[in-house]
Parts: C-alpha cells; structure tokens; sequence
C-alpha cells in the first residue's frame, strides 16, 4: 500500500510513541505520581532502566516488528513461527523486566508457535494479564490493506503467551484502532472494531470503553496488570486529555503515567494508538533524542522498521536486523 507523508508519519508514531510512552512510564511503575509532580524520563524503576530506556513492552513490539519489517506474513506459518523465536531470543538476554505469565510461557519453550501457543493454553489461574495488549502496535501497522489479517495476527500472536479470550479481543481492538488511525487520522477505529467482534465480546468492550470515558478518574481501573484495566486505562488518558492538535500526544502519555500502578504498560499501550492518531512528529523531541533499547535500537531505528511494516518490506532503509 502507497501512503501519504503524512499517513507515513502516523505509522512511524506508533513504534515511537509506544517507546516513548514505556520510558515516560518506566521510572513510574506502582507509584501514583501527584498532579504536582513533573514526568519526565527519569529512568528507574524495576530494571532499574536508564533515562530513556524502554521495557519489556517495547522490546516485545520490536521482536514482532523485526519480522513484520521483512513483509513475511505474521498471521500464521513461518512469520508467526519467526515472531516465536524472536521472543525466545529476547528472553535468553535476560531482560531486566518482564512479566510473570510470558516468562512462566517462554522459559524453556520451544521457538516455535505451536509450542508456545500450546503452553499458553495450558497455563491455569489468572491469564488474562496485560503482556499481550502491550506489544500489539505493531500488527496494526502491518496490515493496513487487510483488516481481516489485521484481526487474525493479533488473535494469534496473543495467543503465543496469552490465550486468554479478553486478551485477544483487546488486542484484536486495539490493533485494529492502530491500523484505522494511521489510515484515516481518528481514534473512531476504537468502536469501528467492535463491528468485527462477536456479539458478546462486541457488548462486553462497549461497556468498558464507555466507562473509560466517563469515569472522573483512572482509579476505577487500579488493576491495571489486567489486560481489561489496562485497555481502559490507556483510552481513558487518551479521551481525558483535552489538548486539541498533536499536543494531545504528550498530555495523554502523561495522564496514562498519573493513573499509576503498571505505569510504562498502560503509556505504551496509549502510546502506539497516540502516533498511529498524531505521528512521530508529535513525540517531543527531547523525548526521541533520549529513546534506546534492546537491540541497541534508538528513535531512528523504530522509524525504520514501522516505514518498513507499513510498506510490506519494501522500505529501503531497513534490510533486516
């Protein structure tokens, strides 16, 4: 697909935006920051990480979009076996963080999607975390001629460490809003994707987004390591945040870190919609210069490989990691 500059400025904003949202979060995590407390990218944390240094959440986008970069299909086959991989490469560098239910999935799994889809499925208790709807950007960005693969990829790559049925859905939604945004420029994809959903899932989400909206505060979604309070988190600092223009970028990110607790996934998560809407070119500046992160990746790096999804592998500036 053929996009505009300005259509290519939004797909590069979701990989930056999401990086930019994990770092703003990072230094954050299980803290309730005051209104009257400056965020910024202090670094800290768990990892502890460095001032700009995204998590886990960003590491994972990047190990589907290293894939996706190549224009191999990630929906299924080779492509969704690849995507496998990459993560089992990404956990064998010992991050500094990641979360409990894709290391109990990825330690000691096979690199293989049906192995690890199959161990996913097999996991008991509470499965329904946050890990997937975290990493999910980029599947919006590589399907933007086909929204039927669009849904089909998020379904399956959830399901590599997250089978659980809300989890899919909210990546399916939150994917397929990416993928509306950088094409049309509006958040409408968010409820244009219930229209895709079954019944009773399409029902269950349209309370939920309703309640994002209208909630006085992001309180009432304080179990934000679950994938539903996390998705509601990350729209209701996207529908609160009253800037008009790309400024609502940077306003969103920092009401999605003021919500606390799992603060660098609810900002990644508002992130990668918030470039997909504004682009890269409403991600602060100070912000991009500061950005970095496994694999030794910078700002720069992330605008490559989204340039590179969006055209199908056709992007000349990027020629695989």
């Amino acid at each position: 697909m053929r996009l505009t500059a300005v259509q290519n400025d939004r797909a590069a904003g979701v990989l930056v935006a999401t990086a930019a949202g994990d770092a703003l979060g990072a230094g954050y995590e299980f803290t309730y920051p005051r209104p009257d407390v400056p965020i910024e990218m202090i670094g800290g944390g768990l990892g502890p990480f460095a001032p700009g240094e995204w998590t886990d959440d960003t590491s994972m986008a990047l190990a589907i979009a290293e894939i996706s970069a190549t224009g191999t299909p990630i929906e299924h086959g080779d492509g969704l076996d690849a995507i496998a991989a990459q993560f089992v490469r990404w956990y064998d560098t010992r991050p500094k963080d990641i979360g409990n239910q894709t290391r109990t999935v990825l330690q000691g799994c096979s690199p293989t999607a049906e192995a690890m889809q199959r161990k996913a499925r097999g996991l008991t208790g509470r499965t329904g975390g946050n890990g997937s709807l975290m990493r999910t950007a980029p599947v919006g960005i590589a399907h933007l001629d086909d929204s039927a693969a669009c849904l089909a990829a998020a379904r399956e790559i959830s399901a590599l460490t997250h089978a659980d049925p809300r989890a899919i859905e909210a990546c399916q939604l939150w994917s397929y809003a990416i993928r509306h945004a950088v094409l049309h420029g509006t958040f409408d994809g968010v409820r244009l994707a219930l229209g895709e959903l079954p019944a009773e899932p399409a029902t269950y989400w349209r309370g939920l987004l309703d309640e994002a909206e209208t909630a006085e505060t992001a309180a009432v979604f304080h179990n934000n390591g679950w994938v539903v309070h996390a998705l509601q988190t990350a729209w209701w600092a996207i529908a609160h945040a009253d800037a008009s223009g790309p400024e609502h970028l940077q306003q969103a990110l920092e009401l999605a870190v003021r919500a606390g607790g799992d603060t660098d996934t609810t900002a990644a998560i508002a992130g990668g919609l918030l470039g997909a809407r504004w682009g890269a070119s409403a991600v602060p500046a100070r912000w991009q210069q500061m950005l970095h992160g496994w694999p030794g990746y910078r700002a720069s790096d992330l605008v490559d490989l989204a340039l590179a999804t969006a055209s199908g592998g056709r992007d000349e500036s990027y020629s695989g990691a």
